[in-house]
């Protein structure tokens, strides 16, 4: 005999207390759910009649492993719960779902169930579509973060603190950039018969006021960046001597001066890693215009350079020794290594002893020198045979060193007085 108060499935005699359908057409037809839906026929029941679904409210949605054993009946009224007290009122929660579940088992079951477990990795997707956008704070704006959030407050002494008129708990100085900015909003007020003219006109001085404001938060903010107080402080000499870098160079330091307005459109770091690809630039530029003479040179391996390097190396001191020894020998001989400027240079065994002076005194090449010298005496002798003829002197030659050698022609003989 079935016991009393059960429910059994008349197709297979299982269980079916918990949760049975029963058939509207056929009367005491109750069948369990795996009969249900492998479409069980038993007598006149058909698989098309009509049914409905008995709940006890006893099973479990999670199968048995779940921990807690909520029931059935639980889960309707803690999906009712959520939807009523909203995410976070664990305790109206667990007095909605009944005595016998704690505001900390409500909590861990709908996390663990509807958020982490299947049903939340199949219904809430890892990026959310559509997300709703806070417009009313964006970035840069009145109410924005970077104005109104203060940033952390300087570490420096109280001493120093006065020194530079800096209140560190409210991060501003007594006298802050564009200080009497707070003008443009102090005396305005929001009145009831204001006209629109009014209103726009309000309205351009709050958002005058608040580029003020964007503009001396970003001189905060650029100061901090590139260390600006400490610097003044002279604290940043004791920081780069606990951390020594690649030591710069005199260019370099020029070069960093130069770039000084880029400040405030780069952070540090941008600015650095910027110089410092620049650096590494003009390195590898001086490496290529020394393969390009290798090139010129005819040298095609790395191995062969090094002895063009050694061999240069030794022609260029010899060349130093020889300069050296013709300028004691100068000064041994008198001259006192007058002409030791020019004597190396080409067209100088073509010079006279006082053209050598002249040339000397002057610091002109002789073979420059020798180049104006036939101008000019070609000059001369055309205008002496009627032939005009227009100067042919270099445009780059100074007035006072024409004259200079026009003057030692004549009084050489070269050329008359008169032409002069």
């Amino acid at each position: 005999m079935a016991e009393l108060g059960k429910k059994y499935c008349v197709y297979c005699l299982a269980e079916v207390s918990s949760l049975r359908f029963r058939c509207t057409e056929c009367a005491d037809i109750e069948l369990c759910p795996d009969c249900f839906s492998a479409g069980a026929e038993i007598g006149p029941h058909r698989r098309w009649h009509g049914y409905q679904l008995v709940d006890g409210g006893r099973f479990t949605l999670w199968g048995a492993e779940a921990e807690g054993g909520w029931s059935s009946r639980e889960e309707q009224l803690l999906l009712d719960a959520i939807e009523q007290f909203g995410f976070g009122n664990w305790e109206d929660m667990a007095a909605h779902v009944g005595a016998s579940r704690t505001p900390q088992e409500v909590m861990e079951h709908y996390v663990s169930m509807y958020i982490h477990g299947n049903l939340g990795k199949a219904c809430i997707p890892d990026t959310i579509p559509n997300r709703v956008t806070d417009h009313t704070c964006p970035s840069g704006g009145p109410l924005s973060p970077s104005l109104t959030t203060p940033l952390p407050p300087l570490d420096i002494s109280v001493a120093e603190q006065q020194q530079l008129g800096y209140m560190p708990l409210r991060d501003d100085y007594e006298i802050e950039y564009d200080q009497d900015a707070e003008t443009l909003i102090s005396g305005l007020s929001v009145n009831y018969d204001d006209d629109d003219v009014e209103i726009e006109l309000k309205r351009a001085h709050v958002d005058m006021y608040v580029r003020k404001l964007k503009e001396r938060q970003r001189r905060k903010n650029i100061a901090r960046d590139y260390n600006l107080v400490p610097a003044f402080l002279g604290k940043d000499k004791k920081d780069k001597e606990k951390a020594p870098k690649r030591k710069i160079t005199k260019e370099e330091k020029e070069l960093r001066l130069k770039l000084r307005p880029l400040y405030q459109f780069m952070s540090c770091k941008e600015f650095e890693d910027f110089f410092e690809n620049m650096h590494k630039e003009r390195i590898l530029r001086a490496k290529i215009r020394e393969l390009q003479r290798y090139r010129r040179n005819g040298i095609t391996k790395m191995e062969e350079s090094a002895e063009y390097e050694a061999a240069r190396h030794k022609r260029e001191k010899r060349k130093e020794n020889k300069n050296i020894a013709s300028s004691k020998r100068g000064k041994e001989d008198g001259k006192d290594g007058e002409f030791a400027a020019i004597e190396n240079l080409p067209d100088f065994e073509l010079l006279s002893d006082r053209e050598k002076v002249l040339c000397s005194s002057l610091n002109l090449s002789p073979a420059r020198y020798v180049t104006v010298k036939t101008i000019i005496i070609k000059d001369h002798l055309q205008k002496r045979q009627g032939i005009p003829s227009k100067s042919r002197l270099p445009s780059n030659l100074d007035k006072v060193l024409k004259k200079r050698i026009l003057n030692f022609l004549t009084e050489s003989g070269w050329i008359s007085r008169d032409a002069s």
